[in-house]
């Protein structure tokens, strides 16, 4: 749990930051992050960074999509810049943290939820720190929320975060690709893991995504609502959502707003779910995933300091 040797000094916009590579013992696995820090005169705010789901590491890039986006990258550095530090991590089975993989049967939502505690407890005995916020993209939205509650952080920010549990958004994304007959068997199948039951026989056509391997870890993720979950924060919480987000919607952001309303809720217009300013245009949304010279929406970044200089007067 010690902080890399060394640093690397980087340039963006005239203000001198440096990027620190850090390292974490979970006690079952180690992960690997970076510390982007400011030149401002400790102590200063600190964002602990949570990437979204699938083999996505700690700057945002996902393996499966060529290229990179660099989207948390510029996240962390552009709030460097700002006077505020980051720490951003690859969780487990992804980029530098790939051997702390746990098998497939043994994999429970919890585990990312309190590897990233562990990341803010970390973040908390060093002194160079002082507000801590988490923010969670996409699905480390909902693992942000939840390690705030455990953490009883300064701060919380939702980047295009989800609004409903898993169960509900698997069904959203078949039932515009089966017959209802079929509907109706993947129905039963996810209200049977919400409700905590292994299912056996897998519906037709799910063995890949309802494969009894993966069914521990489906229930565990299905048993949290986010919209549940946000309405338990007590300290200062941002909502951030673009409206050309083709993966999460408005509406998701609404459903968490709604669900606390003294969050702050800010929409951003042609923000996408890659956090760059980009049309509605399925070409150039795909392109996005991929593109690391567009820079992320100005407006997120505002809004992160805003919140994250709130969370320290807390």
């Amino acid at each position: 749990m010690k902080p890399g040797k060394w640093a690397f000094p980087l340039l963006l916009s005239g203000a001198l930051f440096a990027a620190e590579p850090v390292s974490l013992d979970t006690g079952t696995g180690v992960l690997y992050g970076t510390l982007e820090l400011p030149t401002v005169k400790a102590p200063y705010p600190v964002v602990l960074i949570i990437a979204g789901s699938g083999p996505t590491d700690r700057d945002g890039n996902s393996s499966l999509i060529p290229n990179q986006n660099n989207s948390l990258k510029m996240v962390a550095e552009a709030l460097a810049a700002r006077g505020i530090a980051s720490l951003r991590y690859d969780k487990r089975a992804i980029g530098e943290s790939k051997a702390a993989a746990a098998r497939e049967s043994d994999l429970r939502f919890e585990m990312y939820v309190n590897d990233a505690a562990k990341w803010g407890e970390y973040l908390r005995k060093d002194s160079r720190f002082g507000a801590l916020v988490i923010a969670g993209h996409s699905e480390g939205s909902l693992i942000g929320m939840l390690a705030a509650q455990k953490l009883q952080a300064n701060g919380y920010i939702s980047i295009a975060g989800p609004g409903e549990g898993g169960g509900e958004i698997i069904l959203k994304q078949l039932r515009p690709q089966l017959p209802a007959d079929s509907m109706k068997l993947v129905e039963a199948a996810v209200k049977s893991l919400e409700d905590g039951h292994t299912v056996d026989p897998i519906p037709p056509g799910m063995e890949g995504l309802l494969r009894a391997s993966v069914q521990p870890y489906l229930i565990s993720w299905f048993r949290y609502d986010p919209a549940r979950e946000i309405a338990k924060l007590k300290m200062p919480i941002l909502i951030l959502q673009g409206t050309t987000d083709i993966q999460i919607k408005v509406a998701d952001a609404n459903l968490l707003h709604d669900a606390n309303p003294a969050a702050k809720l800010v929409v951003i217009e042609g923000m996408n779910h890659v956090l760059k300013l980009v049309p509605a245009v399925q070409k150039e949304q795909l392109a996005s995933y991929g593109d690391p010279s567009l820079a992320v929406a100005p407006k997120l970044i505002d809004a992160m300091v805003d919140l994250a200089h709130q969370a320290g007067t807390r």
